[in-house]
């Protein structure tokens, strides 16, 4: 697949050429001089239970990136509980915080007890019980992750989040057979394909409810934007304008879709109560806007517009006005596809200079814009629900994949997954 810049900007006008993966796996590093040692030992009747909940824990806390977590053949000893822990095992080990636990089973339901320990202090920091049937063991481990990283990081855990995904299955002689838009969880596991089409599919978004996926297909040929609820697969078509339907983007309250459309000419932002299909012209000119994004307040709509001759960021009111622009040529000669942080204090964009498209953050205080990647071609930057992260899509040596990166740049790996381009990545709010 051969993507080019203006791709980039007026990525509603085509499809991207993708692959359909069947697991993936994603796998942050970070320096291990700044990683925390945590040693996760095996629970106790682990080798009874059909999911090996200790080590889904850890390889979770691993690929945050944010702990260093011990193998276990180094362990000295396999303790089940405080009780049975000698700390002085573990802090000649170099361990700063220890995790044990046990599985008991009562016909289908499984008790998971676990305690966080602190090993220089000798005492406990957290001691849980989750139960869950056999299909649940997967998403205790991961809640069991969330809560830990939350206690030791001060932010909430994204392991036990989803992530939604488009791929296309291609034949040997390149030609795209069926376009999925899928769902999966954080590591990759519990892949669902919710719509396949013969024809694109692109621009999912993800409600702020979790209930609901806006994206836009191109079935009989033309683009519509469509709302599909995940439980029952309803999905309702909310614009069907002729020319340009693309670019999606809930408001707060998960009442309203900022979209772009064309039907009176060129391309602009319009606002759609998804309920009375009322529809409100946010921009009015005759340039190239698209790409909306609310801010978590619901008054601010980012967008990327070509105002300036090459496409830069703008903002402008959720019930239009005059806009503002936030990026110039100075910062770069191309800034787009926005992507607000939870708290409204920061947006993620795709950075360019000299055709190297990189993910950047900009400080919406200040101004002061972090490059975050090496770059290439990166794109459709999406915000965890805690903060902390930034997944986007990447295109390296011909393939295409995902990655994730930390606000401060300094957690970064591209995300290794079985076979290539997954596009338009976006993280569950």
């Amino acid at each position: 697949m051969t993507i080019v810049k203006p791709i980039l900007f007026v990525m509603w006008l085509i499809s991207y050429s993708l692959t359909a993966v069947a697991e993936l796996n994603i796998n942050i590093s970070k320096d291990a001089e700044m990683a925390v040692p945590i040693a996760v030992v095996p629970f106790g009747n682990s080798n009874s239970t059909p999911t090996n909940v200790s080590a889904i824990i850890q390889a979770d806390l691993a690929n945050s990136g944010y702990f260093q977590t011990l193998a276990e053949n180094k362990m000295l000893t396999s303790p089940s509980e405080m009780a049975a822990v000698k700390f002085k095992n573990w802090q000649v080990l170099g361990q700063e915080y220890l995790l044990v636990g046990n599985i008991s089973q009562q016909e289908r339901k499984y008790d998971v007890l676990f305690q966080l320990l602190d090993v220089n202090q000798g005492n406990t920091l957290m001691e849980y019980k989750i139960s869950a049937g056999e299909k649940g063991l997967r998403r205790a481990a991961h809640q069991i992750s969330d809560l830990v990283y939350e206690k030791l990081t001060g932010k909430k855990g994204i392991f036990g989040a989803k992530i939604a995904f488009v791929s296309t299955k291609i034949n040997s002689a390149g030609q795209q057979l069926l376009h999925e838009l899928q769902i999966a969880d954080v590591d990759g596991f519990n892949a669902q394909v919710i719509m396949s089409s013969s024809e694109p599919i692109m621009s999912p978004a993800w409600s702020p409810d979790k209930n609901r996926i806006a994206y836009v297909s191109f079935e009989n040929h033309k683009s519509s934007l469509f709302i599909q609820t995940l439980a029952t697969g309803k999905r309702i078509k909310v614009s069907a304008f002729p020319g340009i339907n693309g670019a999606p983007a809930w408001s707060p309250n998960g009442r309203k879709l900022a979209l772009t459309l064309s039907k009176d000419g060129s391309p602009n932002i319009y606002v759609v109560d998804t309920g009375s299909k009322k529809l409100i012209q946010i921009t009015k000119n005759s340039f190239i806007n698209t790409e909306p994004t609310w801010s978590p307040d619901g008054r601010t709509i980012v967008f990327t517009s070509n105002q300036d001759g090459k496409p830069q960021l703008y903002k402008v009111a959720s019930t239009g006005g005059n806009a503002a622009r936030l990026t110039s040529h100075t910062d770069g000669n191309y800034n787009a596809n926005a992507s607000f942080s939870p708290d409204g204090k920061k947006i993620a964009f795709v950075h360019a200079v000299n055709n190297n498209y990189k993910i950047a953050i900009m400080d919406l205080a200040t101004r002061k814009i972090n490059v975050l990647t090496t770059g290439g071609l990166d794109e459709s930057p999406s915000f965890s629900a805690n903060g902390a992260m930034v997944l986007y899509a990447n295109l390296q040596h011909g393939k295409s994949g995902l990655a994730a990166v930390s606000i401060d740049g300094r957690i970064h790996q591209p995300l290794p997954i079985q076979q290539p381009n997954v596009r338009d990545p976006i993280w569950v709010p």
